[in-house]
């Protein structure tokens, strides 16, 4: 039977993208607090607009952290220090994080219940070697080398924002080329939309798409739809923790949980919770029980035990159901304590999940693979 060509497209953004600044400063003030209070709870939100900072959420925690000066190390790590585009580590940061509501602070005593209601998903398929979609593993690849070549200095021109969009064609469940990649890359003035492509398409796409054996004609590259763009950042755009789900997900290949990740401590199942899924769901793979898996997990606030756990192969199994399902129950414990604890998530980690994806980075204890189960 003849297999179906189709295509798919995820995005990624650069870790100056107003959105994902937004991310890192909330996760680098869960960072401070966990170095000092492991047990601590959080849920922060930042957001940043046109030379502006807010800082809200709510902790429970015994830590003595100066949030501002947090933002503007990270504000200041990622480029922003130049006052002329409108927002820098200069701008005005206010600061409105207050206590935790007790009703929350009761419903998660002693770390038994979930920090919140909710349903997550955790997703991985045979397709790269990171057990992740290749058009979401391509797009962070890119942004990660935009990333690169603006701080060593190999593109200086370039400035702190940005975005990679990857359309891959399908026969089947299986990639087989790269249609097309498209880039939106801030730069200073005095270089033109042609200087910017050239460099872009020499020291960014082609060198990227080599490490993963692919190529690409120029006639299928998009850089700077509009042309140019010079001002970067939240004057641009304005930024919100959490509102790259997608992006900090599976690229839209998988189904998105109803929570965001980032400022939340990991009694939060928003975030531990899919963690956990992505646990289950990387190893039934990497064990090759399953060549597809997605594992859905939904809790309910106080309670220490998920009320949903079902597992997904899309008829790809290797062995039964039963076996899948008694492989994962002796993987992990999915109660809220055992996810933090096999897990081991009570640590500063968070900062650096906050760009480039959640998933398919060695780094996260979420991604190592048990050799035995």
């Amino acid at each position: 039977m003849t297999k179906i060509k189709q295509l798919f497209t995820s995005e990624s953004v650069a870790a100056g993208h107003p959105d994902k600044l937004c991310d890192q400063i909330s996760d680098a003030i869960l960072d401070a607090i966990l170095l000092e209070d492991k047990y601590a709870k959080t849920g922060l939100e930042t957001v940043a607009g046109a030379n502006h900072v807010f800082l809200l959420g709510e902790v429970n925690t015994s830590a003595q952290v100066d949030f501002s000066a947090i933002a503007r190390q990270v504000i200041k790590r990622l480029g922003y220090t130049e006052p002329a585009w409108g927002f820098s580590d200069k701008s005005p940061i206010s600061t409105l994080i207050h206590q935790q509501s007790e009703h929350i602070a009761q419903g998660v005593a002693n770390d038994e219940g979930a920090g919140d209601q909710g349903m997550m998903f955790g997703y991985a398929c045979n397709e790269t070697e990171q057990l992740m979609p290749l058009p979401i593993e391509l797009a962070h690849a890119l942004t990660k080398k935009l990333d690169d070549v603006r701080e060593n200095g190999t593109l200086p021109f370039i400035r702190p924002d940005g975005k990679a969009q990857v359309t891959v064609e399908y026969e089947g469940d299986r990639p087989i080329s790269i249609q097309t990649v498209v880039m939106a890359v801030a730069h200073a003035e005095d270089k033109t939309p042609n200087d910017v492509r050239e460099a872009i398409i020499a020291h960014v796409i082609r060198p990227t798409l080599k490490t993963y054996g692919y190529e690409l004609r120029a006639d299928h590259i998009i850089i700077n739809g509009t042309g140019i763009w010079h001002i970067p950042g939240p004057q641009s755009d304005a930024g919100l923790t959490g509102r790259k789900i997608v992006v900090d997900g599976y690229g839209g290949y998988a189904r998105v949980g109803g929570g965001a990740f980032s400022g939340k401590d990991p009694s939060k199942v928003d975030r531990s919770g899919a963690y956990a899924a992505r646990f289950i769901a990387k190893h039934i793979v990497a064990h090759e029980l399953a060549e597809r898996c997605e594992v859905g997990l939904a809790y309910v606030i106080g309670h220490p035990r998920p009320l949903m756990q079902q597992i997904n192969t899309f008829g790809t199994q290797k062995v039964n159901a039963g076996a899948i399902n008694d492989f994962a129950k002796q993987l992990i414990d999915t109660s809220v304590n055992g996810i933090i604890e096999t897990l081991d998530l009570r640590r500063p980690i968070y900062q650096d999940s906050a760009t480039y994806g959640h998933f398919g980075r060695s780094q996260f204890p979420w991604e190592h693979i048990q050799k035995s189960v």
